[in-house]
């Protein structure tokens, strides 16, 4: 029984990712959404985590829509939105002033979304040098969150980011991007 079960679990895991690679999946209309439903509103955010990192070009499957918003975007959110959810679709919704990681106060915060976002054809996005600085504070601060530090590490590899981004980061980040970035440059070996 459960060898059909796992065989079950891999098939639909695959099942998903072509439809996320397709730009088909949940995930993607539930984003779809959220920032047309912000966008309308005049809510000022943007969309982080796994969605960014795909549009800057690291194509990995992600099963929640991050948003960041203020305080304030967040009670507005809420009054037309109530759920955080979308079409059964987890919103992970960050504040503008919290510290990524651990939660405990270091140079790194999130923005406020109002200043530091980009605007897309569709979204709103955090530059990729802050959703960079945002991925290494959390994972050097918080042992869970380790897959943020192999995000940048793919990230680097995939865009083929320079050294020299580091210049570009909070100095509280510099050396891990630096690690990380060497990290990046070893060949994979079969």
């Amino acid at each position: 029984m459960k060898a059909w079960e796992d065989e079950k679990r891999f098939l639909a895991g695959v099942e998903e990712a072509t439809r996320f690679f397709a730009g088909e999946a949940n995930v993607q209309h539930a984003a779809n959404r959220i920032a047309q439903l912000l966008d309308e509103n005049g809510i000022p955010y943007a969309i982080t985590g796994g969605l960014a990192l795909n549009a800057y070009g690291y194509s990995r499957v992600t099963v929640d829509v991050d948003v960041l918003l203020t305080q304030e975007g967040l009670h507005a959110f809420r009054a037309i939105h109530p759920e955080l959810t979308e079409n059964g679709v987890p919103i992970d919704v960050v504040l503008a002033g919290e510290y990524p990681g651990d939660g405990l106060p270091k140079p790194v915060a999130f923005p406020d979304p109002a200043m530091a976002a980009v605007r897309g054809e569709r979204i709103a996005l955090l530059p990729l040098p802050r959703t960079i600085e945002l991925k290494l504070a959390s994972g050097m601060t918080a042992p869970h969150r380790l897959k943020d530090l192999a995000d940048v590490i793919e990230i680097i590899r995939i865009l083929r980011l320079p050294a020299g981004l580091a210049e570009e980061l909070d100095p509280y980040v510099r050396e891990k991007y630096q690690e990380l970035w060497v990290a990046a440059q070893a060949e994979e070996r079969e």
